[in-house]
């Protein structure tokens, strides 16, 4: 299955961005479904986690802005963001949890007045 994340941007701080992972086959199997992101000179981070049964997980930066969703019909992984910041500022991936050693383009989200 391929990952293709969309849904970037440039926002300014306080607004909303939803990105979406569109994957090329069923997501129904997979358990462990994320949210990463890379900011300049940083680590890769793993941002939200959605599992099967859906149970969720966030990073604490993240806890009460971001939500993760699955619509397994779709074979999409979402990610809502609200009230953003700039230090969100980052390329944005999707990936299995735990990731698979091959990563896509990501999408861009900047975050700036």
């Amino acid at each position: 299955v391929q990952l293709q994340a969309s849904g970037g941007g440039l926002v300014q701080p306080g607004g909303s961005l939803r990105l979406s992972c569109a994957a090329s086959g069923s997501i129904v199997s997979i358990n462990g479904m994320g949210w990463y992101r890379q900011a300049p000179g940083k680590q890769r981070e793993l941002v939200a986690v959605i599992y099967s049964d859906g149970s969720t997980w966030a990073v604490d930066s993240v806890k009460g802005r971001f939500a993760i969703s699955r619509d397994n019909a779709k074979n999409t992984v979402y990610l809502q963001m609200n009230s953003l910041k700039p230090d969100d500022t980052a390329v944005y991936y999707c990936n299995l949890v735990p990731a698979r050693p091959s990563w896509g383009q990501g999408t861009q989200v900047t975050v700036s007045s």
